[in-house]
Order: structure tokens, then sequence, then C-alpha cells
């Protein structure tokens, strides 16, 4: 997600990576093993909640709204202009993930530094989600789960569960704070959706990335963009020529109603087709991949995207 300039390609040397997070493993267990306490996840008016760490802010934002006063959720990636993909992680990184209770990472390969930190530091009694495990998604799937409806209910299902494995004595306030999110909070991200569904089923539209792969088929919308170009947009890697063509003659002949690109990774061609439907007419619309602003919530941050999204179809 790095702003006009798009992904880097796969980071080479990963046998010297692997060597860098083992030596960041080795640092903290010896601190540990001496006393020493900064930076750690706890603190004297929190020892007493669960300890939860998730490697993007999007899923600790639900974690943090099930788990309510009973847990402490740090999210490692909260900057928007940070790419999850090719993250390198720093000592606090591992320090957070060796303390935490609970775990959560996105999987299918979208973060495979929090599994390496994770598989280095093994910890007896660690809970780890894994949401790509959940869904059946392996490495060189579309891992942007958090962009289906039906992966967020599952999800927070799983959020869930696992708190109540951690501290059973809190099962039922769990229950309740995941009864509300589910039915008051996620209330206007769902009301958005199937206004869009209701509306606007059957409408083509085109989209930069994979990103809005899943979201598509949930809002009934007909993504056309050939999924080779919206994934090596996604990936970094070239388009092939055949895909360039396609979707060049879908701006030029305003076969799509609207073109959604994500703004977090906006790459010379991005910029190129997001122009171009622009001087044809065609309404263009953004969404992130992580949480923008910061602060936000989940359902806010899907919530304000999904509007504009609607706005841009005519609602």
């Amino acid at each position: 997600m790095l702003p006009e300039t798009g992904r880097p390609g796969p980071k080479e040397g990963e046998d010297g990576e692997m060597a860098v997070i083992r030596l960041i493993v080795a640092v903290l267990l010896t601190a540990s093993a001496c006393g020493g306490s900064g930076g750690t996840i706890s603190s004297a008016g929190s020892a007493s909640k669960v300890q939860v760490v998730a490697a993007e802010n999007f899923w600790g934002s639900i974690a943090s709204q099930v788990g309510g006063e009973g847990v402490q959720v740090t999210s490692i990636i909260t900057n928007p202009n940070t790419d999850p993909h090719d993250y390198d992680p720093t000592p606090n990184d591992a320090r957070l993930i060796a303390q935490a209770r609970f775990v959560i990472v996105n999987g299918a390969g979208y973060d495979a530094w929090a599994s390496r930190l994770l598989d280095s530091n093994p910890a007896p009694g660690r809970k780890v989600l894994n949401v790509g495990h959940l869904l059946g998604k392996k490495d060189g799937d579309n891992p942007h789960m958090w962009y289906s409806p039906a992966y967020v209910t599952r999800e927070t299902d799983e959020i869930a569960a696992g708190l109540k494995t951690i501290d059973p004595g809190a099962a039922s306030v769990f229950d309740s704070l995941q009864d509300r999110y589910e039915n008051v909070g996620l209330t206007a991200y769902h009301d958005v959706i199937a206004t869009i569904t209701q509306t606007y089923s059957g409408t083509p539209v085109g989209a930069s990335e994979s990103i809005f792969a899943y979201m598509a088929p949930a809002l009934g919308l007909n993504l056309i963009t050939p999924y080779g170009y919206m994934k090596a947009i996604s990936e970094g890697t070239d388009i092939s020529a055949a895909d360039k063509v396609t979707v060049d003659q879908q701006v030029s002949g305003r076969q799509i109603k609207v073109f959604i690109f994500n703004s977090q990774n906006s790459t010379p061609d991005v910029q190129d087709v997001v122009r171009r439907a622009r001087a044809a007419g065609i309404p263009v619309t953004q969404i992130t991949e992580t949480l923008s602003p910061a602060g936000l919530t989940f359902q806010d941050w899907q919530t304000d995207q999904l509007k504009a999204l609607l706005q841009a179809l005519g609602g």
C-alpha cells in the first residue's frame, strides 16, 4: 500500500529474513530472562484482560468490540501507508506476539511475516486464529477476506469462540457483546449493502484490485474486470497485454457504471485507468486496504466506503 508507487515485488533472501526473526526472538527471550519489561503488552491495569494481538487493524477492530472490557487488543498494522504484504516485523512485534494469549493473522500469504514470528516462538496455551485456514484459503488465493460480509460473520463467531475458550468465566459477556456487535454495530453496514443489492443488482462495474472481488457479489454487482488484471495490480506483477486491452475497452466503451480503485495502491497503470474513466464520464470511487483513517471502527470504515459507492452508482 505504497501510495502512487504501488507494491514492490516479493522480497528475496527469505533465509536471511528467518535469521533476523530468530535473532529478534532470541533477544526478546534474553531480555525477558533479565527482567526487562519495556514495551510489554500488559500493565498493572490490564493484567487480568485477555491479551490479543491482531496482525491487521481491521481484525483488531472487530476483536476489540467483541471482547469489550475483557480484552486488550493491539494491532500491528495500523498505518494506512504500510503494506501488510511486505511489512518488516520489529523486535516489539515479536514481543507482542510472544506475550499474547490470542493472536489473529489474516493468512493466505497476506501476512506471512506474522506466521513466521509465531513459528519462531511457540507458546503453550496461546490461541492462534488464522483466517485463511478458517476459510479454506491457501497462498495464492484472494487474501482480502474482510471484504466479504459472510466471511466477516464467520470471523466474528470465531473470535468470540476463541475468547470464550481462553476466559470461559466471561463467556456470557462475550456472547452479549458479539450479539450487540452483529445486530447493532453492523446495522448500517448491512443496510447499505442491502440498498445497493436491491437497487443496482446486475450493474457492471470495474475495479483495480482483487480487494473488491469478494464484496462485488455480496452487493449483486457484476464485476467484469478480468481477475488476472486485479490480481496483478494487487501483487505488483506484470499485467498481461490481453487483460490491459480488455480493461481499456471496458472504459472507452463505457461498459462499466463505476470504477473502484484502491487508493493505497495507486500504480501508474491504475492512475491511467482512473484518468480515462473520469474523462469518459464514468464515476470513480475509492476503497482502502486497511482502516482509513486508522482510528475508525471496521464497520464505520466499510460503511463510509459503501455509501460513497452507492452515490457513485447513482444512489
